[in-house]
């Protein structure tokens, strides 16, 4: 089994953090796994992106080809439609319903949910509401995995879970917990 997965959004919104856990998850699950990033300006709310490549077989390339992605996963609506182009036509695209308008020619937000509604796989959510609901703003991208996971099938929910708990270990209880709690959430919405 395979499963290519982008993940795309905007600098600062936890798109590597969501790449480490899954990362984390697929190398205590044995599974092979490439990883690339593009940083671009991250820190000035720029274009993030990583191409997650995981199998139960050898892997000889990071990059996801044209049409090769099973699953893009989105922390801004705009940036999974840039992204397009990558997903396999059985793919599903999952996705904050809620834009970050960063530029000031951002596109019309009904155009953009009509357009993400026009795919033909989609799971879309204000995660970023589900995040404060669930007591912790900055969660939203573990509200976006949470509501990924049942897309990127090769590992499981409770692997997930613990990778979680690994990658946030260092910043203590409370925070492995807020975690939990927001991915936990997006699980329920998925």
């Amino acid at each position: 089994m395979k499963k290519d997965i982008i993940l795309c959004g905007v600098g600062g919104q936890g798109i590597l953090s969501i790449a480490t856990i899954i990362g984390e998850a697929a190398t205590k699950a044995g599974l092979y796994l490439k990883q690339a990033e593009v940083h671009g300006m991250s820190q000035r709310g720029g274009d993030v992106q990583s191409n997650l490549r995981l199998s139960t077989e050898p892997i000889y390339s990071d990059l996801i080809s044209l049409g090769g992605a099973d699953v893009v996963i989105s922390m801004e609506p705009m940036e999974s439609l840039r992204y397009m182009p990558y997903l396999s036509k059985k793919g599903t695209v999952v996705t904050s319903s809620k834009p970050f308008v960063n530029i000031p020619n951002y596109p019309d937000e009904d155009a953009l949910q009509a357009e993400l509604d026009s795919l033909p796989s989609v799971a879309k959510l204000d995660i970023d509401t589900v995040a404060k609901d669930a007591g912790n703003p900055r969660g939203a991208n573990m509200v976006l995995l949470g509501m990924a996971a049942p897309y990127i099938e090769i590992l499981t929910v409770e692997q997930l879970r613990a990778a979680i708990s690994v990658v946030f270990a260092r910043k203590g209880e409370a925070v492995v917990e807020a975690n939990l709690k927001a991915f936990d959430e997006g699980v329920k919405k998925a």
